[in-house]
């Protein structure tokens, strides 16, 4: 099977609580890992600081959420492991070909992540139109930078 993509590792695993500031002190000062940015929308209902694990294109973020109101959806807290992130060497390209195959996406299209890059998500349900999905999981596709791109394909 000849699919104009590929998954080239992990970007992020997202968390969500009530109370980021509970994640921070479990990921932040108990297990050190280094704060990289902070991000705010009222859109996606997310109040998140963004944590690193690792160095350069081989880290991933741990994003450490919380809903900006409780009382409206989307709820990143709920579940609490509410995504993981994959690097892709070409989003649009993964798009397309999934779409074709029948996978649901979640509404929003590609746009702007957190982390600045172009993102997309799988939905975790299918539905009649669409019925491939994360099967109960969020799944976010990255598009991978030129420099991760060359660090994490298979070499020749």
């Amino acid at each position: 099977m000849d699919r104009p993509f590929r998954i080239l590792g992990i970007q992020q695993v997202a968390i969500g609580a009530m109370d980021k500031g509970r994640l921070r002190r479990f990921w932040v000062e108990l297990l050190g890992l280094p704060v990289k940015s902070t991000f705010r929308s009222e859109r996606e209902n997310v109040d998140e600081d963004i944590v690193e694990l690792g160095e350069g294109v081989h880290a991933v973020e741990i994003d450490l959420m919380q809903p900006i109101d409780p009382t409206k959806k989307p709820r990143v807290d709920e579940p609490p492991l509410n995504h993981i992130g994959l690097w892709v060497d070409n989003l649009q390209a993964a798009v397309d070909y999934l779409t074709k195959k029948g996978v649901r996406f979640a509404p929003g299209g590609i746009r702007k992540g957190a982390a600045g890059h172009d993102v997309c998500f799988i939905h975790p349900k299918g539905n009649e139109e669409f019925p491939l999905s994360g099967e109960g999981v969020l799944i976010e596709l990255v598009q991978a930078p030129p420099e991760v791109i060359a660090a994490l394909s298979p070499k020749s």
